[in-house]
């Protein structure tokens, strides 16, 4: 897709760009199980994404916004930095209202347990991490999600920064592939889904 335009979110965008990740993971299975399939499921989604924007990739890192030429928003990527760890719990609990909202207090535990199990995977050495992405109903299939990755894989390529996701489909391990992204395991014990941890070393 020609004419797309990706720059940082500001503030005001974060909603908007928590919108679009509702969107894209309505039907993820691993959400469904702390953000369950009820009324107003696109709404808590939103909030929950609105939390983990602010408390991780917003602050310590970059949220990338894809726009049409004429303004209209295709897609996010956000990706918390390699300091992002220090003082992670903190953020988190500055969002712990948002947090609530999404999930309710008795699926808090749960939620927290898997990204405990998922961190587990990450590597040692600093890295960008590939914390959401996701392209609205409207533009997949046209480009958007490539766009976006590639606009910050460049970035790191010339920092010389590893990049390292987790992938839930083979449809789209593929596509972190032709990007220069190699599998590392399969991480095990998620709820609905077994990704795969992916890692990518600076390219050139």
């Amino acid at each position: 897709m020609s004419n797309i335009i990706v720059t940082p979110a500001r503030a005001e965008e974060l909603r908007p760009a928590a919108s679009i990740l509702a969107e894209a993971f309505e039907h993820d299975p691993v959400l469904g199980v702390i953000v369950p399939q009820r009324d107003r499921r696109r709404e808590r989604l939103t909030d929950l994404f609105e939390a983990t924007l602010n408390a991780g990739p917003y602050t310590t890192g970059t949220v990338d916004l894809a726009r049409s030429s004429d303004g209209e928003l295709l897609g996010v990527a956000a990706w918390e930095g390699p300091e992002a760890r220090r003082g992670a719990l903190g953020r988190l609990a500055r969002r712990l209202p948002l947090f609530v909202r999404s999930m309710g207090w008795m699926r808090l535990a749960g939620a927290f347990a898997m990204l405990s199990r998922m961190e587990r995977y990450r590597p040692t050495a600093p890295h960008w991490y590939l914390a959401e992405i996701g392209v609205s109903s409207r533009a997949r299939g046209r480009g958007v999600g490539a766009t976006l990755l590639s606009t910050h894989l460049r970035a790191l390529d010339t920092m010389r920064q590893n990049a390292y996701l987790e992938s839930s489909t083979p449809d789209n391990r593929r596509l972190y592939r032709r990007l220069g992204f190699e599998e590392l395991a399969p991480i095990t014990g998620l709820p609905g889904a077994r990704p795969v941890a992916m890692l990518r070393r600076p390219v050139g």
